[in-house]
């Protein structure tokens, strides 16, 4: 085996050595590019498509995850701002799976993992103390899963448990978050973090939870809403809301017909936060209802008589006497009748109770201003004008979207103002146009990135080209007489002629042929070899 390696070294060098300059330049040439290509299809093979394994990772974080995988020796990359970590594309799945089983990423702040390890004989206190981080761990790796919180940590401060309460300790809370991009969190995501920090805890009233960001902004505000400034806070938000509810509806609804950015709405609405509560009773004599009925019959009988004897006769008389004067004097009878009827009746009455809660609008008004139409373009443009019918039904389709009431039955008193204006676009116009460059230089610069590869080796192909060109094609003379061709190769066999003197010696008969040289290179291919080896060296020093 070695012996013929050394057998196929020898060979090469003495190829080499009779190759000229260019050939050699040549070899050389695609050998590199061979080498070269070979060389990127490694590289590329090796590299294989990375994917995300973790993202937005604390500092302290990354640095366990990147030595994990230096452990299980995985290759990764780190993303730029040191946040995220890529691996590849096949060993995402199984690297997350070992790594969830050894509790890493945790993320920041300590959760109820704190619990997993038994602690015996432990105090009361460092018991709850436990719970209130792990508390506030977890509250801060579930507000750091918002799109626009970086990190956030949560401070949570109990009262302690006593017999009596004191009304005047309550639960509170202090978030602090960091923001993406140092923007500022939007209404909707503090009032969820509140939300979120007061049903966390037990105790603890959203009221209570102060929000602050990275750049020391108070983004929540620690009132209460049956107080003076919770409900003056309130009311300016519920105006707020209706305000910007009502100008969205109506810009919105004109931009469908004028085109985006091509009108402006503003709406004012005064909102009545009076609560009236009113009582009426109203009576119908008309309507009248038979209560109650009584009614009463009297009647009297008397009957009288009329004595002519002078006082003190009939007492000093006997009886007889009396009854005879009683029987001759006359008689008196009187009858009485009475009749008494009461009626009562009952008059209809309606009674009715109305609350007016707060809310209620009192008057709305609204701007708009829309851009004037412009035809041509550069120098030429010109500003045209709507028409009156045209700005009227803008302004009913304002007016309608809103619930502005116009023309002659508007007891609020509503107003709408709608002019035509031309905008000043002239900003938004080098924008455009600066930005349209940009996007023509990153195209012509993507095309030339990926043509620059293609290109150098179309380059090279070229160099070979002219390379393989310049250089001379020896060619065997197939004219040769056969007598000297054979005695040419005698003498360079026996070492007593060269190339030169070997071509003039004596002509034999006859021409070498294809057929003749195939046969003599099959019968004797040592001779024919140094021969070949001669007109090579003839033609170099030619």
């Amino acid at each position: 085996m070695n012996q013929n390696l050394t057998k196929l070294g020898a060979q090469l060098r003495e190829i080499w050595k009779q190759l000229g300059n260019a050939q050699r330049l040549s070899v050389l040439s695609a050998t590199f590019v061979l080498l070269a290509g070979l060389g990127a299809l490694a590289f590329w093979s090796s590299h294989g498509e990375y994917s995300l394994l973790y993202g937005r990772l604390s500092d302290g974080e990354a640095a366990k995850v990147i030595a994990a995988l230096d452990d299980a020796k995985v290759p990764y990359k780190v993303g730029a701002g040191g946040s995220s970590i890529l691996v590849p594309t096949e060993k995402v799945h199984l690297m997350r799976m070992q790594l969830a089983g050894r509790g890493i990423p945790r993320g920041d702040g300590v959760g109820f993992e704190i619990f997993d390890k038994p602690n015996f004989g432990i105090s009361d206190f460092v018991q709850r103390a436990n719970y209130v981080r792990a508390v506030q761990g977890e509250l801060g790796r579930t507000i750091s899963q918002l799109d626009e919180v970086e990190t956030a940590r949560v401070m949570v401060v109990l009262p302690e448990n006593r017999l009596l309460l004191d009304k005047d300790k309550y639960a509170t809370a202090s978030v602090f978050v960091r923001v993406r991009g140092n923007s500022q969190l939007q209404p909707q995501s503090i009032n969820s973090i509140r939300f979120l920090v007061a049903n966390s805890v037990e105790g603890l009233k959203p009221n209570h939870v102060t929000v602050i960001d990275n750049l020391g902004n108070v983004l929540s505000e620690n009132s209460d809403n049956d107080s003076l400034s919770g409900l003056t806070s309130t009311q300016l938000a519920s105006r707020r809301n209706l305000e910007q509810y009502l100008g969205k509806k109506a810009q919105d609804m004109l931009e469908k017909v004028l085109g985006p950015g091509q009108a402006i709405v503003r709406v004012s609405a005064e909102i009545n936060y009076d609560t009236t509560t009113k009582s009426e009773e109203k009576f119908d004599p008309d309507g009248q209802v038979l209560r109650t009925q009584t009614k009463t019959d009297e009647n009297t009988d008397a009957i009288t008589s009329t004595s002519s004897s002078p006082a003190g006769i009939s007492a000093n008389t006997t009886a007889e006497t009396n009854t005879a004067a009683s029987a001759a004097s006359p008689l008196n009878s009187t009858k009485n009748k009475k009749a008494v009827t009461t009626v009562q009746y009952e008059i209809g009455k309606s009674t009715s109770s109305t609350m007016q809660t707060a809310g209620g609008i009192k008057r709305l008004s609204a701007s708009v201003t829309v851009a004037s139409q412009v035809e041509g373009a550069g120098a030429e443009r010109k500003v045209v004008n709507r028409s009156p019918e045209e700005i009227e039904k803008l302004r009913r389709i304002v007016a309608s979207a809103v619930g502005i009431q116009i023309g002659g039955d508007n007891p609020r008193g509503d107003s709408i103002t709608l002019e035509e204006l031309p905008f000043n676009d002239q900003l938004a116009t080098t924008v455009a146009q600066e930005f349209q460059q940009q996007q023509k230089h990153e195209l012509w610069w993507s095309i030339g990135r990926g043509a620059i590869y293609p290109g150098l080796a179309l380059i090279a192909l070229i160099v070979l080209l002219r390379l393989f060109k310049r250089t001379p094609v020896q060619e065997i003379q197939l004219g040769v007489p056969v007598g000297r061709l054979m005695a040419g190769q005698r003498a360079v066999g026996n070492g007593h002629a060269t190339g030169q003197e070997s071509w003039g010696s004596e002509q034999v008969p006859g021409v070498v042929s294809v057929d003749v040289l195939n046969r003599l290179i099959k019968e004797n291919p040592s001779n024919m070899t140094q021969a070949i080896r001669e007109w090579m060296d003839k033609g170099r020093s030619a």
